[in-house]
């Protein structure tokens, strides 16, 4: 391997910059991840990362080597991973967008854009298993939050040696959405020696910083007269299954076999169209089961394809706000799945404007009337890092003659990270109102208002807040747990690291509440979070205690459990106590556990959530969670117990086996869905997954139903 060795050198304190080298017309990169190839060794690399963590700001204790070679159709990264400690390599997970969080790893970002905000995210660990994701441009501070969700069309390899790992990056130009007159694209690395739990980054190490925070990222120079080409991709898929439902009366065996197509098109270098047609869902996996002690409807989250790539387009404002919330489209109000006939999508951005559009119907079904859906979202850039946007829904049925319900949103965020020098500074706000058929013209009780302020730092953190929904705040395509209230919401963490302790690498100290009230200044409820110790060591390992005062006032009857009502107008005052403890991911056995004891309504409550987490070897992960409850009132005394088992097998990073069993004391029901994916080649995936439910009659199983499922599916580029 015979590589340049010539360094990076920093163009200024902020930024560093490195140029990529463009491929002669005879050369070509074998993707192997052993970096023979002599552009290789034209390319100067990007290096000398600095820690995140332990020791913040000191050099990297493994050396790592980035360089970068293209030719018109694609980019290719390459990665020298030096480790002085070869046998201590992690890599248990193969699977991919599987989470890295107990193995080594490499990440990087890439602004194709140039513009500070957005981004993609690519990560992969030295089993090869790959993950990615899109960096979000509403979000700020140092948690910029990823879509991990995305599934672009790129391919990597891994070679592991004696002087550590190695790693070769192909990235078709046509996976990307960038501007083609930018001078520069950003960049930045990170990586992860897990056995240390070191962090190092290329740049953006401070602690305010971070890989995700695009403002803090380095220059990649050179790329010239690049092409998506046509920028059409064409991904047909036909599915097969057969399904019996004995235990709700269908008893006779049902055979499908259908066919549907997506489309993709890239109108420009960086505005992206989705068209789908008959679309399935066939492979998405199962809700993880949860049981509800409170009065307000859970939120799952959404796990479909279609709907998950280019969603960072569609958020809107910060926080319980949703006036746009994708399960709503393709699922009846009990959750049961419901056709889609097609869908067109439309993201990215043109100009300084960030756009989505989706175009949605679902079919008419028995029960279940068919309806149209119309989302539009735009945000203006503004500033550095700022923006101001807007959001319109509409929902209309195409049976039975009620009203189209439409919602309309304003929103802004004003985001700083040279606060005080170099500290992050976040407003926020958001204005939205949405129509109600069955109220009269001019009633004003549809609208939601908020804002917010965040200094998001290290060592110190503060936020607070105030959010108002009005009685008939129901966005028709959106989810809000909690209307008729005005809630206020401070919080404000401390966070200290001792200097050169050898074991310990954080502790945390804070305190945040929400005080909710009616429009008569009422108090409704309040929670408040006291964060009395949190202890975070160099291992990985973590303990820490809370205590939660609380207040609810019950405006109505609460049925908390079947045959026990908490009567209306009652008031409540407890407070509860949580310990957790969690050992260091990476181990090969893993534990984590939550304790939570105290007062609750009108008696008590016990709550003991426990998980099990073995890797015998790489590629194969076992898994088992628990929560059980047990709520004493003076009303009536019940248990609940959720448990859940995974087994998952990964053979390589294209071929992967999931097993996902639930069983839940509120259902009475056990659920187990098995999942297999073959990945032929990025963008081609064959799956098969079997789902068998049972009823628990008194420890006898009774089957509800059960289906099974082939579905292949295979994307070609022009």
């Amino acid at each position: 391997m015979a590589l340049g060795m010539e360094r990076v050198q920093e163009t200024s304190l902020e930024q560093r910059t490195f140029t990529a080298v463009r491929l002669t017309e005879t050369e070509s990169i074998t993707l192997d991840g052993e970096l023979e190839e002599a552009a290789w060794g034209r390319a100067v690399p990007a290096t000398d990362f600095i820690q995140l963590d332990p020791l913040n700001g000191e050099p990297a204790t493994e050396q790592t080597e980035v360089r970068v070679v293209y030719d018109r159709n694609r980019i290719f990264v390459s990665v020298i991973c030096y480790d002085s400690d070869p046998d201590g390599l992690l890599g248990n997970q193969m699977m991919r967008d599987a989470a890295f969080a107990g193995d080594d790893r490499f990440m990087f970002v890439i602004d194709p854009y140039l513009d500070g905000r957005s981004g993609y995210y690519f990560e992969i660990n030295p089993s090869g298993a790959m993950g990615d994701g899109l960096v979000n441009p509403v979000a700020g501070g140092t948690n910029i939050s990823v879509n991990r969700s995305w599934d672009g069309i790129w391919n990597a390899r891994v070679e592991q040696s004696e002087i550590g790992w190695t790693i070769e990056i192909e990235i078709p130009f046509r996976t990307l959405n960038f501007n083609p007159n930018a001078a520069a694209w950003g960049i930045n690395f990170q990586r992860t020696v897990r056995r240390k739990n070191e962090e190092s980054l290329w740049m953006g190490y401070a602690r305010n910083q971070s890989l995700t925070r695009m403002s803090n990222a380095g220059r990649l120079e050179g790329l010239r007269e690049i092409s998506q080409g046509v920028g059409l991709d064409v991904r047909p898929y036909i599915v097969s299954g057969l399904s019996q439902s004995p235990g709700r009366g269908l008893p006779a065996t049902k055979g499908n076999t259908d066919v549907g197509a997506d489309f993709f098109y890239n109108l420009t270098p960086s505005l992206r169209a989705n068209f789908t047609i008959n679309t399935d869902f066939a492979e998405t996996e199962v809700d993880r089961r949860r049981v509800n002690l409170t009065r307000f409807p859970l939120r799952f989250p959404e796990q479909r394809d279609f709907f998950l790539e280019g969603a960072s387009f569609f958020d809107f404002a910060v926080g319980r706000l949703e006036s746009f919330f994708s399960r709503r489209i393709g699922r009846t109000d009990a959750g049961a799945p419901q056709a889609i006939n097609f869908g067109a999508k439309l993201t990215g951005q043109v100009g300084s404007n960030d756009i989505g559009f989706l175009q949605m119907q679902t079919a008419t079904e028995p029960g279940v009337a068919g309806a149209d859906f119309t989302v539009l979202r735009t945000r203006r850039q503004v500033f550095t890092q700022s923006y101001v946007g807007m959001i319109y829904t509409r929902r209309s049925e195409r049976e039975g003659d009620q009203a189209d319900r439409h919602t309309v949103g304003l929103d802004f965020a004003l985001n700083t990270s040279e606060f005080r020098g170099s500290d992050n500074l976040n407003l926020w706000g958001y204005w939205a109102w949405n129509n109600n058929p069955g109220r009269p013209r001019g009633h004003l009780g549809g609208h939601a208002f908020g804002v917010r302020l965040a200094y998001p730092n290290d060592p110190w953190s503060s936020i607070v807040s105030y959010r108002e929904f009005g009685e008939d705040h129901d966005p028709a395509v959106g989810f809000i747990p909690r209307v008729n209230m005005r809630r206020f919401s401070p919080g404000l963490t401390y966070a200290p690291r001792p200097t050169g302790h050898p074991w310990i690498r954080r502790f945390r100290f804070g305190w945040d509440g929400e005080w909710i009230s009616s429009f008569e200044n009422e108090l409704l409820s309040y929670l408040q979070n006291v964060s009395a110790f949190s202890i975070e060591l160099h291992s990985g390992d973590s303990f820490r205690v809370n205590i939660h005062p609380s207040f609810e006032r019950l405006a109505n009857d609460f049925e908390i459990h079947p045959d026990i009502v908490l009567p209306k107008g009652a008031a409540y005052h407890f407070t509860r106590y949580v310990f957790d403890l969690r050992t260091a991911s990476q181990r090969p056995i893993a534990f984590n556990s939550t304790y939570e004891v105290g007062s609750f309504f009108s008696g008590n409550r016990r709550e003991f959530t426990a998980g099990l987490d073995l890797r015998p070897r790489n590629g194969v992960l076992l898994g088992l969670t628990g929560e059980w409850n047990r709520v004493d009132l003076d009303e009536g005394r019940f248990t609940t117990s959720v448990v859940r088992a995974s087994v998952d097998t990964q053979f390589n990073p294209w071929i992967s086996l999931n097993n996902n069993i639930q069983y839940d004391t509120r259902s009475r029901v056990l659920g187990w869905q098995t999942r297999f994916r073959w990945i032929l080649q990025p963008g081609n995936d064959l799956f098969f997954v079997y789902v068998h439910n049972w009823e628990d009659d008194f420890l006898e199983l009774r089957t509800l139903d059960r289906q099974g499922v082939a579905k292949l599916s295979y994307t070609h580029r022009f």
